[in-house]
């Protein structure tokens, strides 16, 4: 693993659209053990202060969220021995933190008001002989995006119905990063994705800017999830550079896949996880993540599990 600073703060961040699956609970262990390790590994930073490993309910998307969700996700990690050092932060109660965030890109003339639909973009794209493969997101045309001038032509007198993130284009536009486990990774910006969504149509929060705002208030210093997430690492690394904010390392863990050969999801219809024997769960989480763990007995703590899983994690 890359060197540490000083005092690591990570977080778990699940969204509340049902209970946590194995994969989830891959991601929530690999967050868990990244923070305990370091205080292992460096001993507490100066002044006392401990690592921090924090949880954070992503339920910004309110539409997907299922009620008691959330309550029984914070259930399975402390029954999995997993507690926050912290109290669990809520993302529909911090709206505030978003709007000013949004005002300052507006400020900084880096957004704009966009009134284009899905079905307009796809037009464009037909337009310009683009074609959409299966699963494809198709790149914004920058219809709305102001001139020079701050003039939006593309609008035509239409109401604006979401907020757009200015991406820089040509040679700007690649962003590279290095991932602790993927190594060197990279993007093109302006040909991946386009200007982005940072508040919906519907008036929503758009994950990207919830995500960059939050983990900045909370002081992240290292983002361990999911390999799903990782092309959505340049995004967020360019709207930190936007709002002027420092940029965590990122880890991302392998994904479970289910028989059917899809990666495990709620989306997918994962089957809840059981914790009614968490040393197992917590095992077999490890094992994803490449950690050899013996096997428990029945009578074995969670606490003696979760101490070998840090010690193999650190001898990665």
């Amino acid at each position: 693993m890359s060197p540490q600073p000083a005092r690591c703060v990570g977080r778990f961040a699940p969204s509340p659209t049902g209970p946590l699956h194995a994969g989830s609970m891959v991601a929530a262990l690999a967050s868990w053990l990244d923070v305990r390790a370091h205080d292992v590994d460096h001993g507490p930073a100066s002044g006392g202060q401990r690592s921090q490993w924090l949880v954070r309910i992503e339920d910004v998307d309110t539409p997907r969220c299922v009620p008691g969700a959330d309550a029984l996700i914070l259930s399975q990690l402390a029954a999995c021995g997993l507690h926050p050092d912290e109290p669990p932060v809520w993302q529909s109660q911090r709206s505030a933190h978003y709007q000013a965030a949004l005002d300052t890109l507006i400020a900084q003339g880096q957004a704009y008001g966009c009134a284009c639909t899905r079905a307009d973009i796809a037009r464009a794209h037909e337009a310009a002989g683009v074609r959409k493969e299966k699963h494809d997101e198709l790149v914004y045309p920058g219809t709305c995006r102001p001139d020079a001038q701050g003039l939006q032509a593309g609008l035509q007198g239409r109401t604006p119905r979401a907020w757009r993130l200015r991406v820089p284009e040509g040679d700007a536009a690649h962003l590279a990063w290095t991932d602790r486990r993927l190594g060197p990774q990279s993007q093109a910006l302006d040909t991946a994705v386009g200007d982005f969504v940072i508040k919906r149509a519907d008036g929503l929060w758009a994950y990207q800017l919830a995500v960059v705002a939050d983990d900045a208030a909370q002081g992240i210093t290292h983002i361990v999830r999911g390999e799903d997430l990782a092309d959505n690492t340049p995004r967020q690394i360019w709207l930190q550079r936007c709002l002027g904010l420092p940029t965590p390392t990122y880890l991302h863990t392998p994904l479970v896949w289910g028989d059917n050969g899809e990666k495990l999801s709620k989306q997918h219809g994962a089957a809840a996880l059981d914790v009614s024997d968490p040393c197992a769960v917590l095992v077999q989480a490890a094992r994803v993540l490449g950690l050899a763990l013996p096997e428990p007995s029945a009578a074995t703590p969670v606490g003696d599990v979760l101490a070998q899983a840090v010690n193999a994690w650190r001898g990665r």
